[in-house]
């Protein structure tokens, strides 16, 4: 009777060591998730600075560049893409397949801006613009902030993905539904640099 209490309270002792084990990784995954999902927020608030600066910055060239109407009209349409993929994924920074469309939208509207600037560099009265000059100014503050932001967020989903794919902590993650994260990287290799800005 005396061993059966022991092997008792040694099974009881393995299975409560094993509860309090998965509660401290589940615990772990979603401190590590929340970081991830706090540094996607800071990628959002810059993205939304840089979608507020783009209709000012194209209606200020619509006097300028009346031939290239369609140039602008695209940058438009890349740009209300994007804002609207980055609404999505900010509702839900895990979900892989809105960070896939985000990251898509991000790299169409990079390419457009690209145009935008080498088309720009044609017209010199629109370059000595004032209005034109900050607007620009703060955009290429903004993209140095969204690069900045973009670093931090890829930081911390690969500190996540590392934990959640080692070994037994996967198997807990894989228990609650912990998939592995996107990271937020342009697809096209031109757009990996920073919009290049250059009015003076």
């Amino acid at each position: 009777m005396q061993t059966l209490l022991i092997t008792l309270g040694v099974l009881i002792g393995i299975i409560l060591l094993i509860v309090l084990y998965v509660i401290g990784v589940y615990n772990q995954l979603i401190q590590l998730k929340n970081r991830f999902v706090n540094a996607f927020s800071q990628i959002d608030v810059q993205l939304q600075r840089r979608y507020d600066l783009i209709p000012n910055l194209v209606e200020t060239a619509k006097g300028y560049m009346k031939y290239e109407q369609e140039t602008l009209t695209k940058i438009i349409d890349a740009r209300n893409t994007a804002k609207a993929a980055a609404s999505t994924t900010a509702a839900k920074p895990d979900d892989n397949e809105s960070m896939q469309k985000l990251i898509s939208a991000e790299s169409t509207l990079t390419s457009s801006m690209g145009k935008f600037f080498a088309l720009a560099e044609n017209y010199p009265d629109l370059k000595a613009n004032q209005t034109m000059q900050q607007l620009m100014e703060e955009l290429s503050s903004t993209e140095n902030k969204v690069s900045f932001a973009r670093q931090s967020y890829n930081d911390a989903v690969m500190v996540y993905n590392t934990y959640r794919s080692q070994f037994p902590s996967n198997m807990v993650a894989g228990m609650f539904g912990f998939s592995l994260a996107t990271n937020f990287e342009v697809s096209k290799p031109e757009a990996k640099e920073a919009v290049k800005v250059s009015f003076t």
